[in-house]
């Protein structure tokens, strides 16, 4: 038998594993890197983050990332070349990581890496009912595999558009596992570019969570930050405080089919993009609005589709609003929120001894721990879907 086939077995059969997860999110502003030592698998599962670190990216290399990102009209050469260097740029900052944290590559089991999304094309937006659910993400495993020496799973979310799903969110299978709690309804909620959440029901009923995006959470902010104020971002919602929400343009944002559709679904930047909010503003009957009101009222945007998709699951009982992901540090989405939900009390996910930050690389290492040490039954669901194992494993050699 292969040695990295046994390998595999050895790392299944260990009590606890070292796994390393890797991810880049929508919002393009780096690589989370969570250090985790995982105890169990399943419902059984424990774990400790050891080390974390987001390493940002150089605007060069997210330059290159938008030429391919979210568009339906690409140079393919760009996008076959980018699967390599994707990959190559992440192994170097997971060995320099490794080295910063004193860690020897030998010292991790695994390498869990979501890889980068170029497009995602469930059948809810691109509408084509005789074509399939669809998402792509790119940085290849087996180059990573290969220049840090580490067995790599990766593209954990095609085996979840086979099962049937959309291929998103994924949160809901590493957040059943790591954050129910019985007798407390749970919403964790992650604002990265696209805003979702995970129901964790008070019971622990696998058939009673599900995952779902409720719509933009920073890709919108940050698109026209850059667009208009040559900024990144919005720091802490500074721009946004200079302006009023306009009821006028929140109305027409509102009238998106998407927010309409029922949930559990998802989407991503391919709909919510500058092109997006200047279609808008074609129906807006007061000529060009002040660009801090427009940014104040997208930031509004996000906080109210948010909690309207929250409203909309029907609850008895006690439940709580724990809030990862770049939004959970915009004072003004918090504020809007708040009210809201004025009677749903709304926590920062540290209050479960996980940073916010780091919570959805984390996410991704309790996948891969499933992967090669997961026990569950075909016959068991959970939201919807068999509860499968995800993700491509790539040795070393």
């Amino acid at each position: 038998m292969k040695n990295h086939i046994l390998q595999l077995n050895t790392i299944a059969e260990k009590s606890s594993r070292i796994i390393l997860g890797l991810m880049s999110g929508t919002s393009l502003d780096g690589l989370d890197l969570a250090l985790c030592r995982f105890t169990g698998a399943g419902v059984e599962t424990t774990v400790e983050l050891l080390a974390f670190e987001t390493v940002p990216y150089t605007e060069a290399f997210k330059n290159g990332i938008r030429a391919v990102f979210a568009k339906k009209t690409i140079d393919f050469q760009e996008l076959v070349l980018l699967n390599a260097t994707i990959a190559t740029h992440h192994a170097s900052l997971v060995l320099s990581c490794l080295k910063k944290w004193g860690v020897s590559a030998w010292e991790v089991d695994l390498l869990a890496s979501h890889g980068q999304t170029v497009y995602h094309a469930p059948r809810v937006f691109h509408g084509l009912s005789d074509q399939p659910n669809a998402t792509l993400q790119i940085g290849d495993g087996d180059h990573l595999a290969s220049k840090t020496g580490i067995i790599t799973i990766s593209d954990f979310r095609q085996k979840h558009v086979a099962a049937g799903g959309e291929g998103a969110p994924l949160a809901l299978y590493g957040d059943y596992y790591l954050f129910s709690q019985k007798g407390e309804n749970r919403f964790l909620l992650n604002i990265g570019g696209i805003a979702n959440f995970t129901f964790l029901p008070g019971d622990e009923s696998p058939t009673k969570a599900f995952a779902t995006d409720t719509g933009p959470g920073n890709t919108l902010l940050d698109a026209y930050t850059r667009e208009y104020f040559q900024l990144p971002y919005d720091e802490n919602a500074r721009l946004a405080q200079k302006g009023l929400v306009d009821p006028t343009l929140l109305s027409l944002f509102l009238e998106e089919p998407f927010f309409q559709k029922p949930i559990p679904k998802t989407i991503g930047p391919e709909l919510f993009s500058l092109d997006w909010i200047k279609k808008t503003l074609e129906k807006y009957p007061k000529g060009s609005p002040n660009p801090y009101n427009l940014l104040a009222t997208l930031t509004c945007l996000t906080a109210k589709t948010i909690a309207d998709a929250i409203k909309s699951v029907n609850l008895s009982g006690h439940y709580r609003v724990y809030i990862s992901g770049g939004g959970a540090h915009n004072p003004l989405i918090l504020k809007h929120l708040s009210e809201f939900l004025p009677r749903i009390s709304i926590v920062q996910m540290k209050e479960l001894g996980i940073s916010g930050d780091a919570k959805e690389a984390i996410l991704f290492a309790a996948l891969a721990n499933e992967t090669v040490a997961g026990r569950v039954g075909e016959d068991t669901t959970l939201g919807g879907l068999p509860l499968i194992s995800m993700g491509k494993i790539s040795l070393p050699g």
